[in-house]
């Protein structure tokens, strides 16, 4: 299931005011006591928020960053899809697949990007 708008929000008010979300999702830390993060991939860098105790969807915190040159897959497909990232692995449903790939496309191929009609938008 997609991340809410109102979701969204909220995790961007934890960013720079002139950093822009690309990608945002819901990933499990395997191994945690505060296992369900978002990763949210930025213009600038890709952040991982810890999440409330009482639902998945309060982000509360950054836990970590990363330079947004960072790869995260590729993504491990033989039980559950996963990546890691600084000797973390994060688990996500099998939807947010497409959404890790198209994140590392656009630092390992950004010619395969079509360029944006209405860049003033």
């Amino acid at each position: 299931m997609p991340v809410s708008a109102d979701v969204r929000e909220r995790l961007r008010s934890y960013l720079d005011p002139d950093d822009e979300i690309r990608y945002v999702f819901p990933a499990d830390v395997l191994m945690s006591a505060k296992p369900s993060v978002f990763v949210v991939v930025s213009r600038k860098a890709i952040t991982v928020f810890s999440t409330s105790f009482r639902s998945r969807k309060l982000p509360r915190s950054i836990l970590t960053q990363f330079p947004r040159m960072a790869v995260l897959g590729p993504v491990g497909t033989a039980s559950a899809p996963h990546f890691a990232a600084a000797g973390i692995t994060y688990e996500i449903d099998e939807e947010y697949v497409a959404v890790v790939n198209a994140a590392d496309a656009e630092i390992t191929s950004p010619q395969d990007f079509p360029r944006d009609p209405l860049p003033n938008l």
